[in-house]
């Protein structure tokens, strides 16, 4: 299939997908069930008997594996497990600690995980065949918004460098190589780094030297100076600061207010095989989001059990504080952060945007990784499964936004709207 075709239309049987009257009996059931959301009390698991009916409308697959990264905005997925939300759906989450988003594609590809919590742009670089083979992928869902960072080095501290121009004077006049770490080469942190760069007269392309680390390594690789600074999610600004190795000099939700992060993934052959298993899985973790945000003692609580070993292993302490949006820069400066993560915020944070979809691509063309503009709309209503989304939203009691496409201003005052993505995209003043 080309990155242009329509994805095909799920077969309807008792064994795959459920006809129009199970899905409907499907909701019902499950929009029932997630009434019962509200009476969580902390500090309990939650035990409902399954929001399915019998038959065709049972999830086809009743394990699934879920791969993430030690990453903060992992919560949505180990949450659903912990507080046994996946089975009130009639599914069981298994988590899958893994080590890179090179691996994570991998894994997804092969069939060795069946979702995963993965960089928006890593699904889209699988989607057009420039982060590896081509492959048909499906966005079901945002994870969260926001919470992101980039940090320099003390080394750049101390000669000067505490915010984008003095960086951007410090590399002019400076004959030595600067290097800068993201996580993947088409995913977030690289395009929030670019972009951040790129507003301050930076070119990232020719004025510097572009890496990819793993997001655990990042820390250890700034303290023995193989890099000077690094996009990444956290708790690893946070720590970079704690460890002595350097400070936090944006968020990325100073880049762009609310902007798409992790996704929830699978492939596209996946979810046509499966879908009452993927709803279910959907159904689970936006309810799982939707507890995060419901309350401060949610998030400690979040903060607490992710920080185990199994998930991200570091201190509580290291995760809650930028949960909460409690920021220090590491240079004296503490704020309250307006836009701090967010797992639901009334379900924009969850909601698969044709227009975040659009972004990416953009900037993929932009940065040189596509060599022409693809059908941004068509490649964006393929990937992006608003359909199976809108059901699962249903099960969830989730609210849904009025239009698919959205409207923001990012840093550099530039609006995008998704009207023209190609003008868009050629329209930057440092570009590849």
């Amino acid at each position: 299939m080309s990155i242009t075709d329509k994805p095909p239309t799920p077969v309807h049987n008792d064994s795959a997908a459920p006809g129009d009257q199970a899905r409907r009996r499907w909701l019902a059931s499950t929009a029932k069930a997630a009434l019962g959301l509200g009476a969580m009390a902390l500090g309990q698991t939650f035990v409902q008997p399954a929001a399915w009916a019998a038959g065709s409308d049972a999830p086809e697959k009743t394990e699934v594996k879920i791969g993430f990264i030690p990453l903060t905005d992992c919560a949505p997925i180990v949450m659903a497990s912990v507080l046994g939300l996946d089975k009130k759906h009639g599914v069981t989450i298994v988590p899958s600690k893994e080590a890179s988003w090179a691996g994570v594609r991998e894994k997804l590809a092969n069939g060795d995980l069946d979702f995963a919590h993965v960089l928006y742009g890593l699904i889209y670089g699988t989607q057009l065949g420039i982060a590896g083979k081509q492959q048909d992928m499906a966005v079901l869902m945002g994870l969260n918004q926001n919470g992101q960072g980039i940090s320099l080095s003390n080394q750049l501290r101390e000669a000067g460098v505490v915010d984008g121009e003095t960086l951007q004077k410090k590399i002019a006049s400076d004959s030595r190589a600067f290097t800068f770490a993201h996580t993947f080469p088409t995913g977030t942190h690289a395009m929030w780094l670019y972009y951040w760069l790129a507003s301050h007269g930076i070119d990232p392309v020719k004025d510097v030297r572009a890496i990819t680390v793993p997001p655990p390594q990042m820390v250890a690789n700034m303290r023995i100076g193989n890099m000077d600074g690094f996009c990444v999610g956290e708790p690893w600004n946070a720590r970079c600061i704690i460890d002595n190795a350097g400070f936090s000099v944006a968020t990325s939700q100073d880049i762009w207010i609310d902007h798409p992060e992790k996704v929830l993934g699978t492939r596209a052959d996946f979810a046509q095989k499966y879908p009452n298993t993927t709803r279910a899985v959907m159904a689970a973790i936006l309810e799982a989001g939707k507890w995060i945000d419901s309350s401060p003692a949610n998030t400690r609580r979040t903060a607490e059990t992710i920080a185990a070993k199994s998930y991200v292993n570091v201190s509580a302490g290291m995760i809650v504080d930028r949960m909460l949006g409690q920021y220090s820069n590491g240079l004296g400066k503490t704020w309250a952060d307006k836009h701090p993560m967010r797992f639901y915020g009334e379900g924009d944070a969850n909601f698969p945007y044709l227009s975040d979809g659009m972004w990416f691509m953009t900037q993929h063309k932009r940065w040189g990784l596509l060599d022409k503009h693809p059908d941004y709309l068509g490649v964006a209503k393929q990937v992006n499964r608003i359909d199976l989304y809108k059901e699962a939203a249903t099960a969830a009691g989730a609210a849904l936004p009025s239009s698919e496409i959205r409207s923001s201003r990012l840093m550099d005052g530039v609006v995008w709207d998704a009207t023209d993505p190609a003008a868009y995209a050629d329209s930057f003043k440092i570009h590849a």
